[in-house]
């Protein structure tokens, strides 16, 4: 296997994101995404598609906050999309297509499971014991049932081999993404050599909404509503939520240098070993790809990326 090489470069202005897919991994710029795939005959098939620039590049991204919430609408939109271009690859369909009404219906029908399941099935559950115990302590049941049912989903789902080589695909987008900051060359070798974690991982942001939601539905909890309407409530508060935490992750991937930060972080980092695996050398060669084929497509638009 020839490594895959770029020249060295600086620490990027723009901070670079990805996410595992079926047997690869996509990778996002400013302008541009591109999604590498290994297909069964051992090719790396590779997808590019410029990105929505009223989100990456308009006002809205330089506003703290409101930014973080339109990154979470287009970055679900994206991955599910990503995901299931990926799964037609891997699978050897031809004509694969990147969007349309079933990609956008299974979107849809993703976030919805989504929410009930780490959203508002606790609140059901803790609603059976509420006569018995005080708003506060409804509050911490609750908090502590969505973050064991969250640690123990992503438990369960790793025991999976699919699931196992997709969290492979996930530290090597993480090692090339920590190379690339590091201003290391991006070859398979060099590539390998750097950690599984990184501090602006997804799995880090998921963590963060769910420890922050304690705090935002705590006080519903004193409120005395009727169940639904609590429900309603919550469903109301996560882009909330979300904005806060994606503020938070900014803020700690800017001051890794100072020790408060450090620790504090040390639960998110700690939750990616469950989210990640040490990738074989083919994944970390389709990691790069992925990457190479964004950098260079924004170096030839000659894009300031800012």
């Amino acid at each position: 296997m020839s490594p895959v090489n770029t020249p060295t470069a600086p620490f990027p202005k723009f901070n670079y994101g990805g996410q595992a897919v079926i047997e690869g991994v996509m990778m996002r710029g400013s302008k541009t995404m591109a999604v590498a795939v290994r297909n069964p005959k051992n090719e790396i098939v590779l997808h590019t598609q410029s990105l929505n620039q009223k989100l990456y590049g308009g006002r809205m991204m330089r506003i703290p906050f409101l930014r973080g919430l339109t990154m979470l609408w287009d970055a679900l939109g994206l991955g599910i999309r990503s995901l299931m271009y990926s799964a037609d690859v891997a699978l050897g369909e031809e004509d694969v297509k990147f969007s349309g009404p079933v990609a956008w219906g299974t979107v849809t029908l993703s976030l919805v499971f989504g929410l009930g399941l780490f959203i508002l099935l606790h609140k059901g559950v803790t609603a059976l014991f509420e006569p018995s115990i005080t708003p506060l302590a409804s509050a911490l049941v609750e908090g502590v049932v969505r973050l064991a049912l969250f640690v123990a989903y992503i438990w369960l789902i790793g025991r999976l081999n699919d699931i196992k080589r997709v969290f492979g695909y996930h530290g090597a987008e993480h090692k090339t993404i920590n190379a690339y900051e590091a201003g290391a060359e991006l070859s398979v070798e060099s590539v390998q050599r750097f950690p599984l974690s990184h501090p602006r991982c997804g799995t880090a942001f998921l963590l963060t909404v769910v420890v922050l939601s304690i705090f935002f539905f705590a006080p519903l909890n004193t409120l005395g509503l009727p169940l639904l309407v609590s429900m309603l409530t919550r469903l109301l508060l996560i882009p909330v939520v979300a904005m806060v935490a994606y503020e938070y992750i900014r803020f700690s991937a800017r001051h890794l240098s100072n020790p408060i930060v450090r620790a504090i972080i040390v639960p998110n980092l700690a939750l990616q070993s469950m989210t990640t695996r040490q990738p074989d050398d083919s994944m970390v060669e389709v990691a790069i790809a992925a990457f190479n084929r964004v950098l260079e497509t924004e170096l030839k638009s000659d894009h300031v990326i800012t």
